[in-house]
């Protein structure tokens, strides 16, 4: 069953809460809010079926963020007291008076008591690391019959929140998520490559390795001929090609192009670090061809397995489904509370987020998905279109500028699409246009069972930085007239 871990209940949530929030109200704050959170981490490495290093964090602290005079203050601590709970109040208020003001936002709907857990089977948190690590080697032993080297890597995450503020607001929340990962190399001809599994990281817990979620064995037995294939492979002779993009690819190009560009903090210019501003500026909102009538793209902190998937972000605010981008249209950006007030378009849309107790929440990306055509193509029709092309599967290299429009990307592996049938791998290669160039020459998505949900857990942003997790579902896609590049040729010029 799941619930909310008993030991993280049994910490005084509400008494902290309660005094942080009557000591920001006793110092004049017109609004303030409390939030404890509990993040564990557990990672597994393993080279040639041996563990290489284990890792396992516990963070565990808790923060009071305020508005006084119209003016933001942040504090957070670890001491779990009322007295030390009133204190970091104190202190946020005190940031609040010397810091430059800005324009306070109203307080969104009151959820009061609302509980929610994310959708999983199997704590991972519950399963031995000793089981863990024997199902990794076991693995890893059986890929390296046909690899020269296999590394291995399980990340799990376990999130646990308790917010309240000043309107009534209370939550408590629970997630969990993983990511397993296997990379095999080999060489061959004075020369070696590498190939990894595209199993997306998911928030599901550790059935995701055992049950019918992905077929793993299936997976890494078919890893080393593809390796293979992928060594004695052609260079790619660089032109316009049709490519057709399977989801593990994809899904990086959605992240890079469309969710850092649609945050309304870098189309604004208020958030430049890690990845830049945007092109898309708010005065091209409902105006600004991004791709395709076939491109429709929502943000969603609701979808179920979902990365970024929550009940309430950092700010209380309930996790909802949104536009942005409508038959090719930019309609809407990723908002917090800050950020909807700024630009008067409403209450937020639930995308305030902050990775530790330490940090005060900033606006992150939702997932954002390209969504699929009902009754649409399968993979292989939309490869049966294809007269000269190539087909793309995993996520590899990457590079896009600080506008988040001239862009490049690799794969795992790339397949010539000849006569609409794949004809053998080629390798050397990248795509290369720009976004909008890139989504308009988008023909046609494919169907609901091509559809996959992608992702990261490691997108950063901010200043300090924060890393927060994401997904990205989209399904196969077929562009027209898209140029590739031969990177080894490229890289001698």
């Amino acid at each position: 069953m799941r619930q909310i871990d008993p030991d993280f209940l049994e910490l005084p949530l509400r008494q902290l809460a309660d005094a942080a929030l009557q000591r920001a109200r006793d110092l004049g704050a017109e609004h303030a809010d409390f939030r404890l959170e509990r993040v564990r981490a557990e990672s597994l490495n393993l080279y040639d079926a041996r563990l290489e290093g284990a890792m396992d964090a516990d963070d565990l602290g808790y923060a009071v963020r305020v508005v006084k005079g119209g003016t933001w203050g942040f504090a957070s601590g670890i001491q779990l007291t009322p007295e030390a709970a009133a204190v970091v109040a104190e202190q946020a208020v005190r940031v609040a008076e010397v810091s430059a003001p800005i324009n306070r936002e109203p307080i969104e709907p009151v959820h009061s008591g609302a509980v929610w857990v994310s959708d999983y089977e199997i704590d991972p948190f519950e399963v031995a690391a000793s089981d863990k690590v024997s199902l990794l080697a076991d693995w890893s032993a059986g890929l390296l019959k046909g690899a020269d080297h296999v590394s291995a890597r399980l990340l799990q995450v376990k999130e646990q929140k308790f917010y309240a503020d000043t309107a009534g607001t209370s939550t408590t929340q629970q997630r969990v998520r993983i990511y397993p990962r296997f990379n095999a190399m080999k060489a061959a001809d004075g020369g070696f490559d590498d190939m990894s599994t595209i199993a997306p990281p998911v928030g599901r817990g550790y059935e995701y390795l055992t049950g019918s979620h992905w077929d793993w064995q299936g997976e890494l037995a078919r890893l080393p001929e593809l390796l293979a294939g992928k060594l004695a492979a052609p260079s790619v002779e660089a032109g316009e090609y049709d490519l057709v993009i399977d989801p593990s690819n994809l899904w990086l190009t959605i992240h890079e192009s469309i969710g850092h560009a649609t945050e309304l903090d870098r189309a604004l210019g208020y958030e430049a670090a890690y990845a830049g501003t945007s092109f898309a500026t708010f005065d091209q909102l409902g105006e600004l061809v991004y791709g395709s009538p076939v491109m429709n793209v929502t943000g969603d902190r609701t979808v179920a397995h979902g990365l970024s998937t929550v009940g309430y972000d950092d700010e209380g605010v309930q996790a909802q489904s949104f536009d942005i981008i409508k038959d090719g249209v930019l309609v809407g950006y990723q908002l917090d509370r800050r950020m909807a007030l700024m630009k008067g378009l409403g209450r937020s849309n639930g995308c305030a987020f902050a990775d530790s107790p330490g940090h005060m929440p900033i606006q992150r990306m939702a997932n954002v998905s390209l969504a699929p055509a009902p009754g649409g193509p399968s993979t292989d029709e939309l490869i049966a279109g294809v007269e000269r092309g190539i087909y793309l599967v995993g996520d590899k290299s990457w590079s896009i500028d600080m506008q988040r429009y001239n862009f490049q990307f690799t794969a795992q592996r790339a397949y010539r699409i000849t006569g609409g049938r794949l004809d053998g791998q080629v390798r050397d290669f990248a795509y290369q246009a720009t976004t909008t160039d890139f989504w308009q020459s988008m023909e046609a998505v494919g169907g609901p069972e091509t559809y996959v949900l992608g992702g990261a857990f490691n997108c950063g942003k901010g200043q300090p930085g924060q890393v927060a997790p994401v997904s990205h579902g989209c399904p196969s896609a077929l562009f027209r007239g898209v140029r590739i590049l031969n990177t080894v040729q490229e890289g001698g010029k």
